[in-house]
């Protein structure tokens, strides 16, 4: 059974492929026309189907989880193990690849003393903190071309800057503190589950579990100018998949719709994924993370209040594709020199 790509095709494999990011990661691979997944490692499952864990590919892989001792050379390898994992394997993903993508947080940060404040840790190889390129392909692409090595975004922090950022660069936002809400789905604390996770503790909840100090904060500061304070709120509801961001920013006196429309269609009307959700009537009138589940879009919408130049800024994605496997595919493709949108074509379900 094919694993992907033809004979010409990049060969990819994927590190701490059971959890969540890494099957989705694999996933998307799996449909890429220019990739092959040679190897998949899991020490827990090492010897299983990857079928067993991930029953979604049944019929698409045949392919058998590995130990990550038996992995051999690639031209990509895709790190999805636990926050934490890679850092201190480093020098030995680095040798397994000329490239490599990092889905955990270890590498996003550039600012040692940022990570230490928001980790609780000293960051054990403050030399390699800035090396990684953040992959936000919207703000990111020019350094993503090419790139050896590659940081996956924070869930919260893809949808809050890019709800963000165009205002704030347009020069049409009065207050440098901005708000910013984050409703998640239960799939972003992965897939080791929790007491928190526990089915009788988040069955029906709407439970807010950062109201402060949440750690994609620094994510978000880090990618929007360096005056900016952001104040982030994280809560959980209960959905599997998503996230909602709302972001509340106040306009300078003068500026208009027209003003914040001008700013979001500058910044994002070429965007392949990026889609502006702004009906004025109907239920679908706001962005939904509903209909996005299983795609690479983050969809943005936003209303003004004319009595307070308070504008609401809604910015929705999945946090599995576009937060994390998709975003950082998107990023992958770019550093390849393929059409980033490759792997990435599914469009969502309605209803």
């Amino acid at each position: 059974m094919a694993r992907a790509g033809g004979p010409e095709a990049t060969r990819v494999a994927v590190l701490g492929g059971s959890g969540y990011a890494g099957g989705e990661f694999l996933r998307l691979a799996l449909g890429h026309p220019r990739l092959h997944v040679t190897q998949v490692t899991s020490e827990r499952h090492a010897g299983w189907p990857v079928t067993a864990v991930h029953p979604n590919l049944r019929r698409v892989s045949d392919m058998r989880f590995v130990s990550a001792s038996e992995l051999q050379d690639a031209d990509v390898l895709v790190s999805a193990l636990p926050h934490g994992q890679a850092l201190q394997r480093i020098d030995e993903l680095l040798a397994l690849a000329p490239r490599l993508v990092d889905l955990s947080s270890d590498f996003r940060l550039r600012d040692p003393a940022v990570y230490e404040r928001y980790y609780g840790r000293a960051h054990e190889r403050p030399e390699l903190l800035g090396s990684f390129v953040y992959a936000l392909p919207e703000r990111r692409r020019s350094e993503l071309a090419a790139a050896a090595r590659i940081a996956g975004a924070g869930c919260i922090a893809t949808a809050a800057t890019l709800a963000l950022a165009p205002l704030l660069e347009a020069a049409v936002v009065s207050r440098t503190d901005v708000i910013v809400e984050a409703k998640v789905g239960s799939s972003a604390a992965g897939s080791v589950p929790g007491v928190a996770s526990h089915h009788p503790e988040r069955m029906g909840v709407v439970r807010t579990y950062a109201p402060t100090g949440h750690r994609h904060t620094a994510e978000i500061e880090q990618e929007l100018p360096s005056s900016l304070r952001v104040h982030l709120t994280a809560t959980a509801v209960e959905r599997v998949r998503g996230v909602l961001v709302s972001a509340h920013v106040w306009l300078h006196d003068g500026s208009s719709e027209r003003d914040v429309r001008s700013a979001f269609e500058s910044a994002y009307a070429a965007e392949p994924f990026v889609r502006f959700v702004t009906a004025r009537s109907g239920h679908h009138r706001v962005p939904d993370p509903k209909l996005l589940d299983g795609t690479n879009w983050c969809d943005i919408g936003w209303q003004l209040d004319p009595d307070s130049g308070r504008v609401v800024v809604m910015a929705a994605l999945d946090n599995l594709v576009k937060g994390t496997a998709g975003h950082a595919m998107q990023a992958l493709n770019l550093a390849l020199g393929f059409d980033e949108r490759e792997g990435l074509g599914f469009v969502g379900l309605h209803p």
